[in-house]
């Protein structure tokens, strides 16, 4: 979502398993095209408490590639007429494709390790992470599934809106509940501004979500 400018699990096991965090995905999953999630995120700042009432939808999933991508609508933004809408494109990090080192928007390996810690659902990959980036880990058995979410541009409104979208979000996805948490990370932006939202069935049909036409 775009951001005002200037402003305990066990070790993932190593054989293979039925879970959402595979690579060859079941036939549904939570994370499949048409998918949404609702909640809010916290844009608080030191002058103020505030949060957005945010919704998410898949509009695009390649497990395979560790790519997905979808919308992001936060409804009630203080300087908007409107509902701002932002296409977003995902990396799952699966160890294949994407590491848990970002190497690039910014971030360092330094600021990539703060905000994982956030999760407790990580603490069990830390030591090997640190050593290198979580390669040599084995996530499809996991129960989390952990993805960077970088803005690309907004859909209904233009770029003079006062908010900015160069930060991106480190998310965890539970694959037992479908619940999501994030961080968004921007060093320009208020740090740790978490993302929480549950999943939702209005995607898949239709009912609550506005239509965009994307690029």
């Amino acid at each position: 979502m775009p951001v005002r400018a200037a402003e305990t699990s066990a070790p993932p096991p190593h054989h293979s398993g039925s879970t959402c965090g595979q690579t060859s995905p079941p036939p549904f999953t939570l994370l499949s095209v048409g998918q949404g999630f609702s909640g809010t995120q916290n844009v608080s700042s030191l002058q103020k408490d505030e949060a957005w009432r945010v919704n998410v939808r898949i509009q695009g999933c390649d497990l395979e590639n560790g790519y997905l991508c979808g919308t992001m609508e936060a409804l009630n933004v203080p300087m908007a007429d409107t509902p701002v809408v932002t296409f977003w494109e995902g990396e799952i990090v699966d160890t294949k494709n994407y590491t848990f080192f970002t190497e690039k928007w910014e971030a360092t390996q330094e600021d990539d390790i703060r905000h994982w810690t956030k999760f407790p659902s990580f603490s069990a990959l830390l030591s090997q992470v640190e050593v290198d980036g979580g390669k040599s880990l084995d996530l499809s058995n996991y129960q989390y599934v952990f993805m960077r979410w970088k803005e690309q541009y907004f859909v209904n409104v233009g770029t003079d809106c006062g908010l900015t979208i160069a930060g991106f979000y480190y998310v965890c996805f539970s694959c037992s509940d479908g619940s999501i948490n994030g961080y968004y990370y921007d060093p320009n932006s208020s740090p740790f501004q978490k993302l929480e939202l549950k999943s939702t069935n209005e995607g898949r049909f239709g009912v609550s979500f506005s239509s965009y036409e994307l690029q």
